[in-house]
């Protein structure tokens, strides 16, 4: 099985999982407009991600693809972790989630800015089967936002490897090259390859 629908209602999320997973064989087909958004209420990031793919296999018949992503920030004991979409409010923008995350994160020295974005990723398919894999990316959190690519707290993520650069500094190659959802994604078409 090569097809299936992706899951995600946000964007950004579907053109880099688009952008990551069709040069792999995989076809994408876009989210029905008409399925409702799904709440993301799940402990966990595996939680969120099977709650997505579910809910979109159930009203497509498809196989379905989702992921749910965290930032978790050492100096935060691990937050916003899950809530990362949701961290300044369930309807934050990016530039607020970024802001609240800055300000909290003001008195901390660089020596103990360190973070990590963790993706997983989710296949459910019609008979009830699933599977999940994950990717990981570690860094230190910016003092300030920089660059202009990306999405969501990319311009605060100093990726380990990056040389420096926020991820929205880099060029989407080169962010999918290294990024936690790539990871994820290049684990997924890996683990579809295999069955």
């Amino acid at each position: 099985m090569t097809t299936f629908v992706l899951a995600t209602a946000n964007p950004d999320k579907a053109a880099e999982i688009r952008d990551i997973l069709s040069p792999l064989g995989l076809t994408l087909r876009e989210r029905p407009r008409e399925v409702p958004d799904v709440v993301e209420d799940g402990d966990t990031l595996e939680d969120n991600a099977l709650l997505k793919a579910r809910a979109l296999c159930d009203a497509t018949g498809v196989a379905a693809i989702a992921d749910d992503t965290g930032l978790f920030v050492d100096a935060l004991g691990g937050a916003p972790g899950v809530h990362s979409a949701r961290y300044a409010g369930l309807s934050a923008t990016y530039g607020e989630n970024v802001d609240k995350l800055l300000t909290e994160m003001a008195s901390v020295p660089a020596q103990l800015r360190t973070a990590r974005f963790r993706t997983v990723a989710a296949v459910s398919y019609p008979d009830g089967s699933w599977f999940v894999v994950d990717g990981e990316l570690e860094g230190v959190i910016a003092v300030a936002p920089r660059g202009e690519g990306g999405f969501g707290y990319d311009p605060v993520f100093v990726a380990d490897g990056a040389h420096g650069r926020t991820l929205a500094e880099l060029t989407p190659a080169e962010k999918h090259a290294l990024s936690h959802r790539g990871n994820a994604l290049r684990a997924l078409a890996e683990a579809l390859s295999e069955r």
